[in-house]
């Protein structure tokens, strides 16, 4: 970083040497400085506006006023309050001692910005993260409500579907939400599919939480996963696929009756697993994907899009449309979105 003092002795080389004829881009390819830099150095001899500039602070706190700070906040009255409500009383009191934000920079310049309070401090869960690289290994599952006929009335619709082909591999619907009635449809489902070993993801809700449905994950051998509390965007999977169930043309208002609710979702379940083409797997069908067949699909799919290239390469601009196999699906992933798009 050039001094104060060598600024301005260019400074006035600079000026000398314009005032005998010479143009700026010239003077500064002979010092090896950037023309701008001298224009900005002409213009304000003693300044510096990079950000790593050392400045003088004129309005800067002094120590005995951050000491100040340090001893009202940590007196026994105001300890357990947040600076924004220390700050509100101290002006009660018509006393002053610096801004909420000056009070929380002192607090951080001296290991103090920590939870002030009688109560708890907020426990920070870790976002649950699980990765899918073959059908049965990570199942996600929710419930949710279908409407009846009648007013209060609802039927409950609980769905299992495998996260890696997002294909529906249980389901069941009930007139109540019962931990029992969990366990039972994982009962049902070990009897079709091996589930041992397998990461069952859900929300933190009762039935999916309670001491009969965790009882039957483990005599399964399978894991139990939940989402932190409050937050619905850690399930997407089966969220996603929920939101495709009730915006499926036909879906009904209301169901009449608890078998009407059944015979309905089951010729979805039959559509969305071998007819619907999902985006999240390369426009392939979950039943396809789940027994390993879309493979070869997408094989003839690029096969077919590399012969038409072929034929008239003038027409692409740019490569063809990628037909990649999905090798794994994650459940979670930190600082990226999750591609749950039914």
């Amino acid at each position: 970083m050039t001094s104060s003092s060598v600024r301005s002795h260019l400074v006035a080389l600079v000026a000398e040497a314009m005032a005998a004829g010479a143009r700026l881009k010239v003077i500064g390819e002979h010092l090896r400085i950037d023309h701008r830099t001298l224009q900005r150095w002409r213009k304000d001899p003693a300044g510096d506006g990079r950000k790593d500039a050392v400045r003088k602070v004129h309005n800067k706190l002094t120590d005995a006023e951050r000491a100040e700070i340090l001893r009202v906040v940590n007196l026994p009255e105001y300890r357990d309050m947040a600076p924004a409500e220390i700050v509100a009383l101290l002006a009660e009191r018509g006393q002053y001692v610096g801004s909420e934000r000056t009070i929380y920079r002192v607090l951080k310049e001296n290991g103090q910005l920590a939870h002030r309070g009688p109560g708890r401090a907020r426990t920070k869960r870790e976002r649950p993260s699980h990765e899918a690289t073959g059908p049965g290994q990570l199942l996600s599952w929710d419930i949710t409500y279908l409407l009846s006929s009648i007013r209060g009335v609802y039927f409950y619709l609980y769905l299992v579907m495998d996260v890696w082909s997002r294909k529906i591999v249980a389901w069941e619907v009930h007139s109540e939400e019962l931990s029992a009635l969990s366990a039972e449809m994982m009962d049902h489902l070990a009897g079709t599919m091996p589930l041992k070993g397998t990461i069952l993801h859900a929300d933190n809700g009762s039935p999916m939480k309670g001491s009969t449905m965790l009882e039957k994950l483990y005599e399964l051998g399978v894991t139990a996963s939940f989402s932190r509390p409050r937050v619905s965007e850690d399930n997407p999977f089966s969220e996603s696929l929920f939101r495709t169930l009730k915006y499926r043309p036909g879906y009904p208002k209301a169901f009449a009756t608890m078998h009407s609710a059944r015979c309905w979702i089951a010729d979805f379940v039959n559509w969305y697993n071998n007819v619907h083409r999902h985006s999240g797997i390369g426009y392939v069908t979950p039943a396809q994907r789940h027994s390993g067949i879309d493979r070869p699909i997408l094989e003839k799919r690029r096969a077919t899009f590399e012969a038409a290239r072929e034929r008239h390469p003038e027409r692409w601009s740019r490569n063809t449309k990628s037909w990649k196999y999905i090798d794994n699906v994650k459940l979670g992933r930190k600082k990226e979105r999750v591609e749950a798009a039914a």
